[in-house]
């Protein structure tokens, strides 16, 4: 038997039926059930039946392909650039080690997700092929740079495929690197597509349509809810990742998502005033400064975790409800602006904003020079900051200013 054969495995009375994988060790089976799921089997006391040979062409399956796709061209449909980094939408089982690793390039889904043709004419563009969690401000360089490029070629739109553990970072430092005239929309997946429940498919398309439509905002697409029935567009500086592994585990914090996308009906609205398609002159603002640190204050914390900070050009604090920290560190921070630091404060809380005014806390921190980010999402926050020590002339008064909807005037119910 060889991988790629339609095998029968017996084992303690219990029978699989699928096609024989390539596994990582002499010891065990892999065999890809009919529903799509892999299932590894001791080969140890395991009657196989090779039913059909070369049924699967494995080799093919997993090579990376030669870097081109053939995608006809219609000059009645708009042009979507699809530019990559990586991530679980285009992943795939590395058979080497069982986990799911970043294998595709933007070319590459397209053929993975055939619902997308006829949409659109397609770009394709690789810029990274990471998992999320290995971005950097570098890659957030090049991105910026590479969707900018895009749009000066000619793209209607934008579709940046990204890992969800990041990407509301990512969508964050692309709100304010980039003014910008088309959609640009990030999706991903949170379950690969060799599960059955994979909604890359569903993500992919409604970017896509999104890409299409009037909003010329930097957006998350994702699930509206479990169901595969519409994805909601969230702002990208309003928005962060509220589960581990759920479908719909993107939010839009303190307001309803900027719109959502009927899968089934194809149709784009908003419920949000947004910036119109072809208003704003495409502009990069590509720099960001590095030296920046998003620090969560717990009970308990020990002053000298906070040495590390020596020297940072930022320093952005997740306190406690109103914006607090234990008064026994607000020397330290203190010493942080006298040193030329812009110090920060967000608050652990999911909804409301600072308010260091209320509590003696508050004040003595206000007294020391801490800035306060209103109700800025501290992620969102950390990378404002590293932009606005780049391109800001007043990065601390910046911090308590709206650049990109990151920062309401007033706390108002949702709307």
């Amino acid at each position: 038997m060889n991988a790629g054969d339609r095998v029968r495995v017996t084992r303690a009375d219990v029978t699989n039926e699928g096609v024989l994988m390539p596994s990582s060790t002499e010891d065990h089976l892999v065999v890809k059930l009919d529903g799509g799921y892999n299932v590894g089997i001791a080969r140890e006391g395991a009657d196989v039946d090779v039913l059909e040979t070369d049924v699967y062409d494995i080799e093919d399956a997993q090579s990376e392909g030669d870097g081109t796709s053939e995608i006809e061209f219609d000059d009645d449909l708009p042009t979507v650039s699809l530019i990559s980094t990586g991530g679980t939408i285009a992943s795939t089982v590395d058979y080497r080690t069982g986990a799911v690793t970043a294998q595709f390039d933007a070319e590459d889904v397209l053929r993975a997700v055939p619902d997308l043709a006829g949409r659109a004419n397609y770009r394709g563009r690789v810029v990274a092929n990471i998992l999320s969690e290995n971005m950097t401000t570098d890659v957030w360089v090049d991105l910026a740079e590479a969707v900018a490029e895009e749009i000066e070629a000619g793209a209607d739109g934008v579709v940046v495929m990204h890992g969800t553990d990041t990407m509301q970072f990512s969508a964050s430092a692309m709100s304010f690197m980039l003014d910008t005239p088309v959609p640009i929309v990030f999706t991903g997946s949170q379950r690969s597509a060799d599960r059955p429940s994979s909604d890359n498919v569903m993500n992919a398309v409604c970017a896509v349509e999104a890409a299409k439509a009037d909003a010329a905002e930097v957006m998350i697409c994702m699930h509206a809810s479990e169901s595969d029935d519409a994805c909601a567009l969230h702002e990208g500086t309003r928005v962060r990742k509220n589960h581990t592994s759920r479908r719909d585990a993107f939010e839009t914090v303190g307001a309803k998502p900027l719109g959502e996308v009927d899968y089934e009906a194809e149709e784009v609205t908003f419920r949000r005033d947004y910036a119109p398609r072809g208003e704003a002159d495409l502009a990069l603002h590509a720099d960001l400064e590095s030296e920046v640190e998003l620090v969560k204050f717990t009970p308990g914390m020990d002053p000298a975790a906070l040495d590390y900070l020596d020297g940072k050009d930022g320093v952005v604090i997740e306190g406690t409800g109103l914006g607090h920290v234990h008064t026994d560190l607000i020397p330290r921070f203190e010493e942080l602006v006298e040193d030329g630091t812009v110090v920060a404060m967000t608050s652990q809380c999911l909804e409301g904003r600072v308010c260091d005014r209320v509590y003696d806390t508050g004040r003595d921190l206000l007294d020391a020079g801490v800035v306060e980010a209103g109700d800025t999402l501290p992620g969102t926050a950390k990378v404002k900051l590293m932009w606005a020590l780049a391109n800001v002339a007043d990065p601390t008064g910046a911090m308590g200013r709206d650049l990109e909807g990151e920062l309401t005037q007033r706390s108002v119910p949702w709307e």
